[in-house]
């Protein structure tokens, strides 16, 4: 490796890994995904020394085993079980599970494939590891540590001085972080700064949750409901959120519920998301859409369920920045409890533009799974047949499905 080691601890990665790879492995242990990396930015080439860096960055990634003191830490989530721990304990990255080469548009081609527990895990570290050689090889990095320091400076002077609003916030940035030094700065910063109205909530980096003795926050992503709605041949696809949140409710009852809603559309989740699954989750993400139009829609669907909105969490994580938080905590603020999920702006803005990189899972038990979100471009499915089909059978839900389990 020409760089310093990126990712140094298996607890650096997003705490809805942990989430989902719990009930992954009490459940659905023996499912099979395949996953695809997508650079989004059409002016973005990564050289052919980046690649050999991803690559060598990845090798030393998987040279990681968990400690008997991350363990412990993950032992006394009050959600987490021990018989995963154990699991924890014996689990390793497998490097076989990648194909990383420059076959790509972008240059960069990176694909893993094989248990659901093991490539679930490999999608959050992957991209810290792209983000951080993309940018450590391609700029003065230098320079622009020294613009993000500037920035950040700024930002939490603006929070302090009242311009912006945030309510409950929480920092999700790993995935498209400029470093490991760069988020470790802001949630050392954000954790230790007095925001006033605002409060600083936790981190989605459980790494850095531990050292700073802050909440790791984080419930379940859009393959939870791709893989188990859509990775069993026997399921119509356009019930994926009944059979996903049936199987989070199997696994942690009322604890640690946020349902995410915008996987096959938020219309059709709002099917399934009825008296019972209401109650039993604390509350809704937002993920893609018009914020205003989605929490009016779900303050209304809460109210027509007889539940008190205000009782109820939503929880805001579309490309956010802090002006616009600020903008819907005004607009709902009294209506409903708000909390924002804030990851590029506080972990990645510099002088230069991030990176829109993601990794999805493309493959489920060898079938195409789809994400068909509340706006278009936000999917990855590789066969637009199924994703049509996928579209054909929510349209016939939509249409002809009147059947309310409340």
């Amino acid at each position: 490796m020409k760089l310093d080691r990126i990712v140094n601890s298996l607890l650096e990665t997003d705490m809805y890994k942990f989430s989902m790879g719990q009930a992954i492995y009490h459940q659905f242990s023996d499912y099979k995904t395949t996953w695809s990396f997508k650079c989004r930015n059409t002016d973005v080439h990564f050289t052919s020394e980046m690649v050999e860096e991803i690559k060598d960055q990845i090798k030393a990634y998987c040279d990681l085993r968990f400690t008997e003191e991350e363990l412990t830490y993950l032992d006394n989530i009050k959600w987490m079980k021990g018989s995963y721990v154990d699991f924890l304990r014996l689990w390793k990255p497998r490097f076989d599970d990648f194909t990383i080469t420059s076959d790509a548009e972008c240059g960069l081609f990176i694909e893993t494939a094989g248990t659901w527990l093991n490539t679930s895990m490999y999608e959050i570290p992957t991209l810290a590891i792209v983000n951080e050689v993309y940018f450590r090889m391609a700029y003065d990095y230098n320079e622009l540590i020294d613009s993000f320091k500037e920035r950040l400076d700024s930002k939490v002077k603006d929070i302090q001085a009242g311009k912006f609003r945030l309510s409950a916030f929480s920092e999700f940035g790993l995935r498209r972080r400029l470093s490991a030094e760069a988020q470790e700065l802001a949630v050392k910063k954000l954790a230790e700064s007095d925001l006033g109205n605002s409060k600083f909530v936790g981190t989605s980096n459980v790494y850095l949750a531990k050292k700073f003795g802050i909440t790791p926050v984080g419930t379940m992503a859009h393959e939870w409901i791709m893989c188990v709605g859509q990775g069993n041949h026997k399921h119509n696809p356009a019930y994926s959120n009944w059979y996903a949140m049936d199987a989070w409710v199997k696994e942690y009852g009322v604890l640690n519920g946020t349902a995410l809603t915008d996987a096959i559309t938020t219309e059709c989740f709002l099917k399934d998301f009825q008296l019972t699954y209401a109650t039993l989750f604390s509350g809704v993400r937002h993920d893609s859409g018009d914020p205003f139009v989605w929490g009016d829609r779900m303050i209304g669907h809460y109210s027509g369920l007889g539940i008190d909105p205000k009782t109820k969490t939503l929880l805001f994580s579309d490309s956010l920045d802090f002006e616009r938080a600020t903008t819907i905590f005004d607009h709902f603020e009294g209506k409903v409890k708000v909390a924002f999920g804030i990851g590029t702006f506080i972990a990645n803005d510099t002088k230069v533009p991030a990176l829109n990189i993601v990794m999805k899972t493309t493959k489920c038990n060898g079938m195409d799974v789809a994400k068909i979100s509340d706006v278009k471009g936000k999917g990855m499915c590789k066969n637009p047949e199924y994703v049509d089909y996928l579209q054909r059978c929510i349209d016939w839900r939509m249409n002809n499905d009147v059947y309310e389990n409340r």
